[in-house]
Order: C-alpha cells, then structure tokens, then sequence
C-alpha cells in the first residue's frame, strides 16, 4: 500500500525532497553571503539563487522528471528562464518582508522559499520538462 502510493506520487516526491535540498542550500549559502562575508542582502540572494537554481537542475532533470531530452541546452535555458520568473518573484517578496513588513531577512527568506518552491514545481512540470 505505502509503495503503491509512493509510486503514485514518485514526482511530487522527489520534487520535495529535492526542493528541501535546494532551499537548504539556498538558505545556507544565503546566510553564508550575508554573514560570514557581509555581502548585501539582495547579491546574496542572487549569488545563493544561482548555487541553489544549478543544484535544482540537475537533481530535477534526472531524478524528479527524469527527463531523457538530448537538448540539455535548450533544457537548461528554458529552466533557467524559469528560475528567473520566480527569483523576480522572490526579490519583490523579501523586499516587501524586510523593507515594508520589517520581518528579520532569515524568517523572510524561509518564508519566500516556500512559495517559490511551489512555484518552480508548476513552471517546471508545464514549461521545463513537458512530457511528449
């Protein structure tokens, strides 16, 4: 039973699992950027959004939508450009958190994870890598 329903939901799975692994990464290196290196608020979240978005990729590719496409480049653009939706996405709603509402940027950028990480899920199921 529990493998039948594993199996029934295999994508959505892995896609959390994976998106789990990616706001880690996105949060570690976030808070890497802004306190060990005391870089801005807004370079960390690129820089962190670029080591995060690469990550993503290649585990979604092969592991969540196992997608068998020779075209890994346009894959990747068509990926990227994606990503790049959900970053301005992103930008605007830690600038709202941290400049508007006053929330802490670490409880911000958790908090805009989450959102993003169901955004990217829908962008990359229908735009990414579309099933023929």
């Amino acid at each position: 039973m529990i493998f039948n329903l594993y199996k029934k939901y295999e994508e959505i799975i892995k896609y959390l699992i994976f998106g789990v692994l990616t706001t880690i990464i996105s949060i570690l290196t976030y808070a890497l950027f802004t306190r060990l290196c005391h870089i801005d608020i807004y370079i960390s979240n690129i820089l962190s959004w670029i080591l995060a978005v690469t990550f993503a990729f290649v585990t979604n590719k092969i592991f969540v939508f196992k997608s068998h496409s020779k075209n890994v480049i346009k894959e990747g653009i068509k990926f990227y450009l994606a990503r790049v939706a959900s970053l301005l996405c992103e930008l605007v709603m830690m600038f709202i958190l941290v400049n508007l509402i006053h929330l802490d940027d670490m409880v911000s950028k958790i908090i805009v994870q989450i959102i993003v990480i169901i955004l990217n899920y829908i962008l990359s199921k229908i735009f990414v890598f579309m099933k023929n």
